[in-house]
């Protein structure tokens, strides 16, 4: 299937890294980019704090707002948000942010990663390499639960990249995300989520959002391999929050 990617537009990039945690450009390259790539609005998302080897400090919260406040002055033509790309853990709130660090945010994005502890990663990095005796079955079935549980116990703005690094429950998710009014992104650093992932989740009443991810700048607003899984999967475009298709 050929796709005329000039027919669609990104309206706004939600999910973008910065050297704050493990992005190559400061949250002014990214900036600059999304006001090159006709973006209207940008959010700021690093890797939650939990992570054991590239999350944000959290003594760098307040440091990032002040970065955001002043650029919001010095870029007007573009709205700028600051999240948090918060990791989802099987503990607490079921995120590695706390009821109190999430005030210094704008609205928090969620997603499972390896490199946290209390996630089940080393159980699920070994079921991903056919390493983990007897299968994952269980871990379906945890990953699904906890990732509930954080959709259910906390105001999450973005569910990224579902179905990546683990086994998941999708078409459960998917009824979670709807039922609590949470995004559900299409990546595209990430593969998730897949085309039939996408099938099953549009048999809900969720919405879904396209997200470049973007650890480089030169990344910030990529749409085009979010576009294609979706067209593929027959998702009806006016689903994607941020996609707008250009009319003649």
């Amino acid at each position: 299937m050929e796709i005329k990617f000039d027919r669609y537009q990104m309206i706004f990039d939600y999910h973008t890294h910065t050297t704050y945690s493990h992005g190559k450009g400061s949250i002014e390259d990214n900036v600059k980019a999304a006001v090159d790539a006709g973006l209207s609005a940008l959010a700021i998302t690093d890797h939650g704090p939990g992570h054991l080897t590239y999350g944000v400090k959290r003594e760098n919260f307040p440091v990032m707002r002040e970065e955001i406040s002043a650029l919001k002055a010095k870029y007007p033509e573009i709205q700028l948000y600051l999240g948090i790309e918060a990791n989802i853990v099987s503990v607490g709130n079921y995120l590695d942010v706390s009821e109190e660090e999430k005030d210094c945010f704008d609205f928090i994005l969620a997603g499972y990663h390896y490199g946290i502890p209390h996630g089940h990663c080393v159980a699920n990095w070994l079921d991903s390499h056919g390493m983990l005796p007897g299968g994952g079955t269980d871990l379906l079935v945890k990953n699904t639960d906890m990732t509930l549980k954080a959709l259910y116990e906390n105001d999450i703005k973005i569910l990224t990249h579902p179905g990546d690094k683990g086994r998941f429950d999708i078409l459960d998710i998917a009824k979670a995300c709807a039922d609590t009014d949470t995004l559900m992104e299409i990546s595209t650093w990430h593969a998730h989520l897949t085309v039939e992932e996408i099938k099953t989740a549009a048999q809900t009443d969720a919405k879904f959002v396209i997200s470049s991810d973007a650890h480089t700048p030169d990344r910030v607003g990529s749409f085009h391999g979010g576009i294609e899984r979706a067209l593929e999967a027959g998702l009806d475009i006016e689903r994607i929050v941020n996609i707008r298709e250009v009319h003649d």
